[in-house]
């Protein structure tokens, strides 16, 4: 019998400036980047911990402390490649990712495209397993005032039989 979970995650950091923006595995022009030890890519951190939370594997910071200097600048595809590896390791599979980016800038539709095919690839399903959303906050709050980005993601799981191929 296959056994489905879900997990929810979340992440915001702040705006800084002299760094590149990078959403979803994607440079975006943008006059600010994020503010993190890593790239602090909100969209792929909530997914992240969307999908360890899923599988009851903890959270991004347990397995990518920001006290350790060997995440300095780390790309966050790493850190989804590798949750990706713990389910697999757990006998999950993905079955698919949806995130909502809270912004008031940039805008993400130009690029969600870009964003959903970079996340399929790194977790090796479709692009119609992934779904990236945006919205505002009506000028209201930290994303609102445009201090920062934030990003909320839920993700589906499921175990794999043990019979099956992957």
């Amino acid at each position: 019998m296959t056994a489905v979970r879900t997990g929810i995650g979340y992440d915001a950091h702040r705006f800084i400036e002299g760094r590149r923006l990078v959403l979803g595995g994607v440079e975006i022009p943008h006059e600010f980047g994020l503010d993190g030890h890593s790239d602090a890519d909100v969209v792929l951190h909530a997914i992240t911990d969307a999908l360890l939370g899923a599988a009851a594997l903890g959270d991004i910071g347990q397995h990518f402390p920001p006290s350790d200097p060997a995440y300095r600048d780390q790309s966050s595809l790493t850190f989804l490649g590798y949750a990706r590896s713990l389910l697999t390791g757990s006998g999950f599979r993905v079955v698919n990712v949806d995130c909502n980016v809270v912004a008031e800038a940039p805008k993400i539709l130009p690029h969600a495209l870009a964003m959903r095919e970079t996340i399929a690839a790194a977790l090796g399903i479709t692009i119609s397993g992934v779904s990236i959303k945006a919205t505002t906050n009506e000028g209201m709050g930290f994303t609102g005032r445009q201090e920062g980005i934030a990003a909320m993601a839920v993700a589906s799981i499921s175990s794999i039989p043990p019979d099956a191929d992957s």
